[in-house]
């Protein structure tokens, strides 16, 4: 059996990744994603694991017989190029250093620690205590948390918040949501979308992308979320509209936004811009190159994952968390 792996993600657990494949199994690695690099490789490949994969390396891989994705979203995945009998499976293991990501914004955006940092470093003591005109803080105690999405980050993120005494509802693609086993005010579909902004202290978006999802928070819905209002955005870029989010911080229609997903992404030695629109300006904003979930903890459990299902697909057992069957 080959393995390709295309996610330099898993390389600092290389070890421990192939002491857990079958006997006899052969891994090529690839540092960087170079497409044409991986096509010439794929062509023997029984196994490709990482999270982008286009048509062109379906052409080249008439074997494969599993693409697993080393993380949840497959929305980079050409699943239209491969063939109906190619599994394709993904992995989670992020919710807990997502949920770290969360609160921490959260609690530095809502408490002003980001301004205040910045501040000082200009020797201004910026709180309340030396200048009236800043109110006093606000702490997540009572605070209002809406959810845009309820999976696996938004269920720890809430179970962490509520131990603040925060408050919480949420807003899914199914609607099905049992708010109260969840320990929620409300809970309902996309529909609701702008009852919750309007209601939210600090609202935390981790939908999955799709055409459904694709641009559901604009400008009238961050209108909504007001000028007292933080947004959090682990889920994917797009969710929220490109120039309504700049707007929004930078007129202070809403008081500040924590942002870990973007519109852009660098080359392979982790340069370029993360949007065509100035974010770095925004003292309002904190910007983090889409780490919210990268943590040892996050890979080592994708690599248990991963590594059993290839045991699994070895000896012809069913392969676990499948998003397209074959």
């Amino acid at each position: 059996m080959k393995v390709v792996v295309g996610d330099r993600n898993l390389l600092p657990h290389r070890e421990l990744f192939e002491s857990g494949l079958p006997s006899g199994a052969t891994v090529s690695w690839h540092r960087t994603f170079d497409e044409s690099a991986i096509v010439a490789d794929l062509g023997d490949a029984d196994v490709y694991v990482g999270g982008r994969f286009t048509a062109a390396m379906a052409a080249a891989a008439p074997k494969l017989r599993l693409l697993h994705v080393a993380g949840a979203g497959t929305d980079n995945v050409a699943f239209a190029a491969l063939p109906t009998d190619t599994l394709v499976a993904n992995t989670f293991h992020h919710e807990d250093s997502i949920a770290e990501y969360i609160v921490s914004a959260a609690l530095m955006l809502r408490r002003g620690f980001l301004r205040h940092d910045r501040a000082l470093r200009g020797d201004v003591w910026a709180t309340s205590v030396y200048d009236d005109a800043i109110a006093q803080s606000r702490s997540m105690r009572g605070a209002r948390v809406g959810f845009v999405g309820f999976g696996h980050i938004g269920w720890r993120s809430w179970n962490l918040l509520r131990a603040f005494g925060s408050e919480g509802c949420a807003v899914t693609g199914r609607g099905d949501l049992d708010a109260a086993a969840e320990g929620l005010a409300w809970a309902g579909d996309n529909t609701s979308l702008l009852r919750l902004l309007t209601e939210s202290d600090v609202v935390v978006v981790s939908a999955p992308l799709n055409d459904h999802t694709r641009g559901m928070i604009g400008g009238a819905e961050l209108d909504a979320l007001g000028p007292d209002g933080i947004l959090i955005n682990v889920g994917r870029g797009p969710l929220v509209r490109e120039q309504p989010l700049y707007d929004a911080p930078a007129s202070q229609r809403i008081a500040a936004a924590a942002i870990d997903v973007w519109f852009s992404y660098p080359d392979a030695g982790g340069h370029g811009a993360p949007s065509v629109l100035p974010f770095r300006d925004l003292r309002n904003v904190l910007m983090t190159p889409h780490s919210s979930g990268v943590t040892g903890h996050t890979f080592v459990g994708r690599v248990g994952d991963i590594t059993d299902n290839i045991r699994r697909l070895d000896t012809g057992q069913t392969v676990l968390r499948t998003v397209r069957p074959g």
